[in-house]
């Protein structure tokens, strides 16, 4: 059986159609975003860049959590002017001041009992009038008139004077505390060989009361004689009453709140004297010598001596 002849197939010769179509429609679109990238929106692209500006120079972001109402302003935005200096703590004194809460009370402990006994020693003369003893946790003054001590215008003391005197210093060399002893006068002016003014008479009564302190064993290193003259009156120089209560010396005992390695809360002895007086003559301890020949000039013409 004779075969059947295979019918060749048609010759395609437009394929090329398609791939000029597909060239074409590239072509188109490679126009369209070439068109579209020469027409640029001036506002749009104006605010493009402006949001990419503050993004790359925002400044870092905090990673703690938004704070809720007003916020608070660091030591940055205070201007440089307004900032005082650094503060600077010193921690061991802070801690030494917490553990010395005890030497303070043991310290007011021992103010109080020197007041009782000089309250108790000198009760006949409070009751008289002549001495009167105030306090409180951080010093003492015994304020005794001068009439019990020395005569008007003089620095003899009087034989009544001594044994008070005795039984003053017998209680405070007990204590370790800081005595200052100052001497005060009324407004009558004196004019002497010895005393050419109250300046002179009111420090050389106190250093008297400190030698004689010296004498019964008051150590001498803790006390210091000053003298205010007429410039500190207790009453009016008025009246005869109101002199007489000005003539007078005091004893002013301060606490002894020494802090460790030699520390202070407060003011020195020294400090305290140049506040208190404009006048002191004896600081036993570092100007013995010079108080000595000061106390000698003063008292040349009425010392008496010491028993």
């Amino acid at each position: 059986m004779a075969r059947k002849k295979k019918q060749e197939e048609h010759e395609n010769h437009e394929r090329w159609l398609v791939s000029y179509a597909d060239f074409i429609t590239l072509l188109f679109a490679f126009f369209v975003v070439m068109y579209s990238l020469s027409s640029v929106n001036e506002g749009k692209y104006r605010i493009l860049s402006d949001a990419l500006d503050a993004a790359f120079r925002a400044p870092a972001r905090s990673m703690e959590p938004i704070q809720a109402g007003r916020p608070a302003r660091s030591s940055n935005d205070i201007p440089m002017a307004l900032r005082g200096p650094p503060q600077v703590v010193d921690i061991e004194y802070m801690l030494d001041v917490y553990k010395t809460a005890d030497a303070y009370k043991k310290a007011q402990q021992s103010m109080q009992e020197m007041a009782d006994d000089i309250e108790t020693a000198m009760s006949p003369l409070i009751d008289q009038g002549i001495i009167s003893v105030n306090r409180n946790d951080f010093w003492i003054e015994v304020d005794i008139n001068t009439s019990i001590l020395f005569p008007s215008g003089s620095t003899r003391m009087s034989k009544n004077a001594v044994p008070v005197l005795r039984d003053l210093a017998n209680i405070l060399k007990r204590f370790p505390n800081h005595i200052h002893v100052e001497g005060h006068t009324d407004n009558v002016p004196i004019r002497t060989k010895a005393y050419p003014s109250n300046w002179e008479l009111s420090a050389a009564r106190s250093a008297k009361v400190v030698r004689l302190f010296t004498h019964y064993g008051v150590d001498q290193s803790r006390m210091v004689a000053i003298g205010h003259g007429k410039n500190r009156p207790r009453a009016s120089n008025a009246t005869a009453d109101g002199r007489s209560k000005n003539r007078r010396v005091v004893l002013t005992v301060l606490a002894d709140l020494e802090m460790p390695g030699g520390k202070q809360p407060g003011a020195s002895p020294q400090d305290l004297l140049k506040q208190l007086g404009p006048l002191a003559l004896m600081d036993s301890e570092t100007d013995g010598e010079q108080s000595k020949q000061t106390v000698d000039l003063v008292d040349s013409t009425a010392a008496q001596e010491l028993p």
